[in-house]
């Protein structure tokens, strides 16, 4: 057995060594620095870092230097009209005319309804001004905003050939506008906001065009002019009596109105087809019934 006094003393090179072997296997294998630092003479200087006073708060710097130089005040928010008195500015508007041109000038001259800012055109009617049946759809679509009138599409081409099964065109019997005049951005459904501004010219529009009978075209229009909740399917095929404020006021008859599946409806769902027959002829039916009372 070996005397452990025969064991040599290690070097300071192997010290060193082994001592770097202890930390590359600790993880320490990265140099930060190419060369060593110590630790020790820093420590006064960060003692010094740390008693040095914080920076002085800008009001004692005013104090001593005189007054900063004063920026500009911001902006005022800006006001915006809320939707009570863009609807009172519309009515005003729409009470002054007194023709269906006057109306579409007014309509087109109207800045109140934030529709109007994406649209590309303003979408007032099209058809017959003197036919006796008014169509009211929801709101132009990309066909319409692009020519500017209303039902040109796909949609369109079905709402003329159900006039044209029970007689009826376009051209010489129907007249058709929307509840709004601007078509929504990516054809959503228009808002509460949105129909409430354009309301007081939709109701001057029926006013000034007295038809014998109101079609409202889809959920929307129906809900918005008859005031209801209830959806489309149970709306439609029913006769309501539709009067505008002014129409009560002045102690004016009231106008048949009938809810109507809308035709965009009607191509998404086909089946549909046969209740909206029955509706239609029921409006032929009533057409021909107000016909005959006033020959009589």
């Amino acid at each position: 057995m070996p005397d452990r006094t025969d064991r040599q003393t290690p070097t300071a090179a192997e010290a060193l060594r082994h001592a770097l072997a202890w930390q590359v296997e600790a993880g320490a294998d990265e140099a930060i620095g190419e060369h060593p630092v110590d630790r020790r003479d820093r420590e006064p200087q960060a003692v010094a870092q740390r008693q040095v006073p914080p920076a002085r708060a800008p009001m004692q710097s005013q104090r001593e230097n005189g007054p900063a130089p004063r920026s500009a005040p911001p902006p005022p928010p800006v006001r915006l009209e809320s939707t009570g008195e863009t609807v009172s500015a519309a009515r005003e508007s729409a009470r002054s005319a007194q023709t269906l041109d006057a109306l579409r000038d007014a309509v087109a001259g109207f800045d109140g309804c934030g529709l109007k800012k994406t649209a590309m055109n303003t979408v007032f009617a099209d058809g017959a001004p003197a036919g006796r049946l008014m169509l009211i759809g929801e709101a132009p679509g990309a066909e319409e905003d692009r020519q500017g009138k209303p039902f040109v599409g796909a949609s369109g081409q079905l709402l003329d050939k159900m006039l044209a099964a029970i007689g009826l065109s376009r051209t010489s019997d129907a007249y058709i506008t929307n509840i709004v005049f601007w078509r929504p951005p990516g054809n959503r459904e228009p808002s509460a906001a949105e129909t409430a501004v354009c309301r007081p010219f939709l109701e001057r529009h029926i006013e000034l065009k007295k038809p014998d009978v109101l079609v409202f075209l889809g959920g929307p229009s129906a809900k918005t002019l008859l005031n209801r909740k209830e959806g489309i399917t149970r709306l439609r095929g029913r006769w309501f009596q539709f009067r505008t404020p002014d129409m009560v006021e002045a102690g004016a008859d009231p106008i048949p109105a009938m809810p109507l599946f809308h035709p965009a409806y009607l191509l998404r769902s086909p089946l549909n087809k046969r209740e909206a027959w029955r509706d239609l002829l029921a409006i032929r039916e009533k057409l021909d019934a107000l016909a005959g009372e006033r020959a009589s």
